[in-house]
């Protein structure tokens, strides 16, 4: 395992009532490298979402084994779950705050990625004066307060019209290029997983387990709007679409 820093192995999560079990994941193995940004596609409610719930602790697993390599997850949601009553900047310390540990190093670290990444006008703004990728940028900074080593991320960019979403994936990927991040991203959107990620991991329908594993080789690889123009993309998109089976489920 070469510079792996999460390893999973034969994940299970099962819902139980009085009367039965429900599988919602199965045998899900994968393996997460330093620096690589891999995404997590598959059908509408295969358990996607489940298995970032679970490796950032808000659920348990069933069976399987989990190892972190002593890296530190952090989560981001598919709102920004922003508090329009606070502050940009008391938004960004909000994590560090409820963990108890604000320090001012810490805080100066949340102002430089503010400065850094465009925000610096808006520190003592609130959420609603902000466009909707600003406030995804502002969530995300949020969540790199605490130093993660891996970012989760569950449809980071689902609420923004197009235009929106393109720009903001292109902000995300550079800031987590940037600050040296490694990602695990569930997405619904084809083309946003072979635009930003190194590896696309495709799920079968619930209760999952991993049906087929792309690892994106792009001509010329770039942020994500330039990744779209490689000649390689359409061929990944059909069949990665293929493996889906949405034909077989419209």
């Amino acid at each position: 395992m070469k510079n792996s820093i999460l390893h999973i192995k034969n994940l299970k999560k099962a819902y139980y009532t009085l009367k039965k079990e429900t599988l919602a994941v199965n045998n899900f193995s994968m393996e997460l490298h330093s620096g690589e940004f891999i995404a997590v596609v598959g059908p509408s409610g295969c358990g996607k979402s489940t298995i970032l719930s679970i490796l950032c602790g808000l659920e348990d697993k069933t069976e399987g084994e989990i190892f972190y390599h002593d890296q530190k997850i952090g989560y981001m949601l598919q709102t920004d779950a922003l508090f329009d009553w606070l502050t940009i900047l008391d938004n960004c310390l909000l994590g560090l705050k409820i963990k108890k540990e604000l320090t001012e190093e810490k805080r100066e670290y949340v102002l430089s990625l503010l400065r850094k990444y465009g925000l610096s006008d808006f520190i003592n703004s609130y959420p609603n004066h902000l466009s909707g990728g600003m406030r995804q940028r502002v969530a995300l900074i949020r969540t790199l307060a605490t130093k993660p080593d891996i970012l989760l991320m569950d449809e980071p960019f689902s609420a923004l019209d197009y235009q929106s979403r393109l720009a903001i994936s292109d902000d995300v990927f550079k800031i987590l290029k940037e600050e040296k991040k490694s990602l695990i991203m569930v997405t619904h959107d084809i083309a946003e997983a072979i635009s930003m990620c190194d590896k696309v991991i495709v799920l079968s329908e619930r209760p999952c387990t991993v049906k087929k594993v792309f690892d994106i080789s792009l001509t010329n690889k770039s942020n994500p709007i330039e990744n779209r123009k490689a000649k390689e993309f359409a061929d990944y998109y059909e069949k990665i679409w293929k493996e889906i089976d949405y034909e077989q489920r419209t």
